[in-house]
This record gives C-alpha cells, structure tokens and sequence, in this order.
C-alpha cells in the first residue's frame, strides 16, 4: 500500500479525520455455562483470565411480561405536521411497530435461533466480550471477523452465516468459506459495558487482535459497516500479526467533511449533496449521541417505543424501508418486521441504550485529541463495496483518497446502510470476491 505522508497534506487529514472521527452486565437475565471443551472437559483457554466460556440467551419471563406492560402503558404525542420524515419518526410508523411488537412478535424464536449458534464470552481488556464463532466444515476456509455498527448488532449478521460458512449452499464454492467471528461491541447486546474511559474504535480493533490471536487464528481477514468499518478501518492501520486485509462499506467520518473531497464527477455531486443533507437534516442523533449519551440514555431505557423510535431515526433510505415494513406490510429485502424488532428487543432486554450510545462520544474525543494530525497508513490491502441506499453512496475516487492503493472496489445494485441484514446474499458475495485473492 502507498504510505500516508507524515506531513499534514490534504489527503492525510482527510483521512486521519475519517479514521479517528467515525466516530459485567446482564447478571439475571443470561446465563454462561461453565466452560468445559467437548473434548477433555478442561475450560477452554489457557489460563482463567483469558477463558473462552461458553454462552446461551436465557431471557426472564417477567422481563418479557414487562415490555409488554411498558408497551401498552406508552404516552403518545399527536401526530406530526409534515407528510415525511423531516420532524422524525412518524406517528403511523411507530403505532404499527407497536402494534406488532405487543400482539405478534414472539422474542422467543430469536433466542432460539441465537442459541442454535455457538456463542461464547471471553474477558478482554477488563471488559466481557460476547461473540458468535461458527466455524466452516471446509478445510481451507478462512477466519474472518465481522463487526456491527449502531443501531446494530450481531443480529444484523446472523443471516450472513449460512453463506459465508457453508458458502456451496448458497452458490459459492469451498474456496469461498470463511470461520465466522461475530463479536458484540463493548456496551453492545451481550457484551459487558466498559466502566472506565477509553473504549473508541482503535481500543476495540486492538481487542479484536487480542480474540483472534485467543481463537489460535494466525491468518485472519476483517470486515466491518458503520461503527464497525470504524474499528476495521483502525484494524488496518494497526496490522496487528496475522491480519491480511480488511473489507468496509461505509466511509467512516467522511460525511462530517465531505465538502472537502472532489466534486467533479456526477457521482461525487451526488455523494457530496446526500452527505450534505445528512448533515443538515439527519445528524440529530450522532450529534447527540457524541456529546450527551447519558442524557438520551435515560429515555432509551426507560420507555421501549422510545428506543425503538430512537434506533429508527438513523438515515432516509433505511427508514423508509423499515417504514413500509410495519405500515405497508412490504419488507426491503430481510428487513422484515422480526427481524427489526429482534435488534430493538436486544437492545430492551440488555439494558444497552446508553452504553451503545456511549461510543460515540469516544469517538469524539479520540477526533478531538487526533486533529491535525496524520493516522497511520492502512498496512494490508482495502476492499470496499458501494451500496447505493447508504447514506451516501461513495464514489471511487473518495475510497482511493482514504485508502490509497485500493485493492478492490465494487458499485452493486441494491442494499443500504444495513447491507449485510437487508441483502444478505448480495453482501456475502462482495465479502467473498473482496478477499478471494488473499487466500493464496
């Protein structure tokens, strides 16, 4: 890869303000098995402090009995003044989510499925991290560890599983698989939530090495959207030992600066006038969330449609989407009702509003403390894949700014900014051609 100049040019600011800029719980409600291998009943890991237990969803009764107590109980304000989004979430949408989640939803079947995966925790860093490690039945498969953003979480990958794992099933070939990593960020699902300062994405990409290494991998690839392409994207500027490249669909920052990049072609108009707008009219939540987590944190635990709204409110396209499922009955791809309401009742059952919210206000500080200066220079080979509903859709030339020597780049037909969730096919495909040349 072409190494970033440690002078500031602009291409190095801009890229180090993309890098830095992207900005024990549940004691009752789940339960860890102790941790005894299958094969001689010892604990898994070498010693007690680095011990992988094994892990299963567990959820209370009464837990379940209070939602639905909360939901029914829900203070509703009168309808908004506009025919769109552009005052919030809208009074139809968030009544028929609603609707659905007190009547039908059945959180019952999303901890099956949850459970029918190997899941695990293991201590890092202080702070306990959950994970999903599926590993291939094919020989040559390579470990890959794929990371979540907000508002999501390993629920959002479950549906990636099957093709990237068993990837002749669904139309690749053994060449193709991958052993799956899915760890839930700290403060996210059913991870544990850091009680010290400190855990922005470069920590956590530092924790990732730490699990891979703790799983025995020794060649790994990553991937990551959203606060995920956060943490991958810091991964390839670390390259700790074993990593052979990285895969992302966001920009991660970029469109707080996206004013700075060229603007020439039509796709870059496009991409710098959607950036704009998310600027202007869809920032509200990462602003708050980057500089008053606690103050919003109240709410998102206090009252389910409040969360539910809050996760909601994140870009257009996939607003709409979700929208059409609840109101119309029409679900985007996989973006059905479930599997919507599966993400937001993980986030109600652990209690992790505030502490997912939390991370961007890390994030935050760490731009703070990096600005003026230059990152590292991303060590191993960068792919990244366009998907044109996200919240903008980054043109060729923006990606080769943040990461020069890119190795591979694709512009597909459909998906948004929850791509592995809402074409899970689509988006496996692109992970597997992004990194089928570092399996030599």
């Amino acid at each position: 890869m072409t190494a970033i100049s440690s002078s500031p040019t602009r291409r190095s600011l801009l890229a180090g303000s993309a890098a830095t800029g992207a900005v024990s719980l549940l004691p009752i409600h789940f339960v860890a098995a102790r941790a005894q291998s299958k094969q001689g009943g010892s604990p898994l890991g070498t010693t007690k402090a680095d011990a992988i237990l094994p892990f299963r969803v567990n959820v209370r009764g009464e837990d379940l009995a209070d939602l639905r107590r909360r939901l029914a109980a829900t203070r509703w304000p009168t309808k908004e003044l506009v025919e769109d989004r552009s005052q919030g979430v809208q009074l139809a949408t968030l009544r028929a989510l609603a609707r659905y989640w007190s009547t039908e939803y059945d959180w019952r079947k999303c901890e099956a499925r949850l459970n029918a995966l190997p899941q695990f925790t293991t201590v890092i860093d202080g702070v306990k991290i959950h994970f999903i490690h599926v590993k291939s039945r094919h020989e040559n498969a390579l470990p890959l560890i794929m990371t979540h953003g907000w508002p999501g979480s390993v629920i959002e990958l479950l549906d990636t599983v099957g093709p990237l794992t068993d990837p002749t099933k669904y139309g690749g070939t053994p060449d193709d698989a991958f052993h799956l990593v899915l760890p839930s960020l700290p403060g996210y699902g059913f991870s544990g939530e850091p009680t010290e300062l400190g855990w922005d994405a470069a920590r956590i990409a530092r924790a990732w090495a730490v699990l891979m290494d703790r799983l025995g991998y020794t060649r790994y690839v990553a991937q990551g959207g959203d606060v995920g392409a956060a943490v991958t994207d810091a991964m390839g500027r670390q390259a700790p030992k074993g990593l052979l490249g990285i895969h992302v669909n966001l920009l991660a920052g970029v469109a707080a600066m996206s004013d700075k990049l060229p603007a020439e072609s039509e796709k870059e108009r496009a991409a710098q006038k959607a950036a704009a707008t998310f600027r202007a009219s869809g920032f509200g939540y990462f602003l708050e969330q980057s500089t008053r987590p606690q103050t919003i944190g109240y709410s998102l635990l206090d009252s389910p449609l409040g969360l539910a709204s809050w996760m909601l409110d994140h870009d257009t396209d996939s607003y709409y989407k979700i929208s059409r499922a609840f109101v119309e009955g029409k679900p985007a791809g996989n973006l059905t009702r479930d599997n919507i309401l599966d993400n937001i009742t993980l986030y109600w059952l652990t209690g992790t509003g505030a502490s997912a919210a939390r991370w961007y206000w890390e994030a935050g500080q760490a731009a703070a403390r990096a600005a003026g200066k230059s990152p590292p220079a991303v060590a191993v080979p960068v792919g990244f894949t366009t998907f044109p509903g996200e919240i903008f859709a980054a043109p060729r030339s923006w990606v080769e700014i943040m990461y020069p020597g890119l190795a591979y780049f694709s512009e597909v037909e459909r998906g948004g900014h929850f791509a592995a969730w809402e074409e899970p096919k689509l988006f496996s495909d692109e992970v597997r051609a992004a990194f089928r040349s570092l399996r030599k």
